[in-house]
């Protein structure tokens, strides 16, 4: 393997865990904003995409980037239905607040 290959995979596979890190503190440290916990799922999923694409790149395989599409299609039905319900309770509501979603457990 080409050491300058290596190299950029390397940093490349860092960077995706740092935007995992930065996902994963968005998803754990935000508890007021129902909106900012949908994007930081979203980057989650966009973070793990991109170890796929990388890891297929470096293992010269296309079964990574097929992943990869079979994720974004769910991240893209995901957020699709995520906006949808979030619009539907903002209309009800008037806002996005985490703690007032009690009233649509069953």
């Amino acid at each position: 393997m080409n050491k300058q290959k290596m190299v950029n995979s390397t940093f490349f596979l860092l960077f995706t865990n740092f935007i995992f890190f930065i996902s994963i503190c968005g998803f754990f440290l935000n508890r007021k904003n129902l909106l900012i916990t949908i994007m930081s799922i979203e980057l989650m999923l966009l973070s793990v995409n991109l170890c796929f694409i990388i890891s297929s790149i470096y293992l010269d395989d296309r079964i990574g980037q097929l992943f990869t599409l079979f994720i974004l299609t769910v991240a893209a039905t995901e957020s699709a239905i995520g906006l949808a319900i979030l619009i539907l309770y903002y209309r009800i509501k008037g806002t996005v607040a985490i703690e007032f979603v009690n009233f649509l457990k069953g």
